[in-house]
């Protein structure tokens, strides 16, 4: 009985918000990946553009709670999303006519769209908090749990609960989607082909006919629906605040790092183990060897680093990749 619920402990406080973790870390690092496989260069501005883009799901959802509009046990903020994208989309294509087709054109190095892509960060940072302030604002709707605490330990009798959040399914089931629809859009059809021969050879993609606008276009777009998507499920998983969104920039980009940029494949494990690695290291194991070892009880939290900390793990493991192996698990392009 102490094994079942020190394994209802793992689940409840590891294996599942990790997950749910992962599947937004994932999301996001899918952007990043795309936009430095297609556009090459790293968008510091993406944390930023989550947080702008869950912003403005936010407002429409708000706008249909108050026409009496609602998604049933679901969060009204699925409703909004589509809008939202839209919404971060035109935006995104905006601020590349006005600001990134320059420096294609006069093909800049990298580096100068990086820090470009910085400024951009700061002006978006910025429109966020004009746009909805700097509170923390809880938006989910809908049904709170899929499996609550009460209901877990009436059903096994087991003195550990376990919840399952509705966000947290939702999360999970909408990653899986939207990385399945994904890799078949970029596999199967023809403007996904486009993507990945001018990704691969842009050169040699001209030559063969492909309009580059058109691919920088779809890219764009793409990665507002990635980052809208991931922005809005992890403020519906935890709460919305911009800050926040600012500091989701590095696990995003460790995530894409240790999976290897330009690597869709790697974008996705690299979300997972950021996310396992910042909860396990930050989690205190002590309630766990207490069940392990009847009797025994640790002086301390058998915590390896306090959750203000959880950002260092992912820092860790992105200076442990950069060195030893900079293009990443699935051999992306190197940094």
């Amino acid at each position: 009985m102490d094994l079942l619920n020190a394994l209802v402990a793992v689940l409840n406080y590891i294996i599942v918000p990790a997950t749910a973790y992962g599947a937004q870390l994932a999301l996001g690092a899918l952007g990043v990946t795309l936009i430095y496989g297609i556009l090459r260069f790293s968008n510091f501005a993406h944390g930023d553009t989550m947080a702008f883009g869950t912003a403005l799901t936010i407002l429409v959802t708000w706008g249909l709670q108050g026409m009496g509009i609602s998604a049933g046990p679901l969060p009204t903020a699925l409703l909004a999303l589509p809008f939202g994208i839209a919404l971060t989309a035109a935006f995104m294509l905006a601020t590349d006519r006005v600001v990134y087709r320059y420096y294609r054109r006069v093909r800049a190095a990298p580096v100068v769209l990086t820090m470009v892509s910085a400024g951009v960060m700061f002006v978006m940072n910025g429109l966020t908090r004009v746009l909805i302030g700097v509170d923390e604002i809880r938006f989910a709707d809908g049904a709170r749990f899929v499996i609550s605490p009460q209901e877990f330990k009436a059903w096994t009798g087991l003195a550990e609960p376990l919840a399952l959040r509705s966000t947290q399914v939702i999360t999970v089931v909408t990653a899986a989607l939207v990385v399945v629809w994904l890799f078949w859009f970029l596999a199967k059809t023809r403007t996904g082909k486009s993507m990945r021969a001018f990704s691969d050879n842009e050169d040699l993609a001209l030559l063969s006919g492909i309009d580059p606008n058109r691919v920088v276009a779809v890219t764009w777009i793409l990665a507002a629906a990635l980052t809208t998507i991931a922005g809005t499920l992890y403020g519906l998983d935890k709460t919305f605040k911009a800050f926040n969104y600012f500091q989701l920039l590095l696990p995003i980009f460790a995530a894409a790092v240790v999976g290897g940029l330009g690597s869709p494949i790697g974008a996705i494990a690299g979300g997972f183990v950021i996310a396992y690695s910042e909860v396990a290291v930050t989690y205190a194991w002590k309630k766990v060897a207490t069940y392990i070892v009847p009797g025994w009880e640790a002086d301390s939290l058998m915590q390896l680093l306090s959750t203000e900390y959880k950002f260092a793990v992912s820092f860790t493991i992105l200076i442990i990749v950069l060195l030893f192996k900079p293009t990443g698990l699935f051999k992306g392009k190197s940094v």
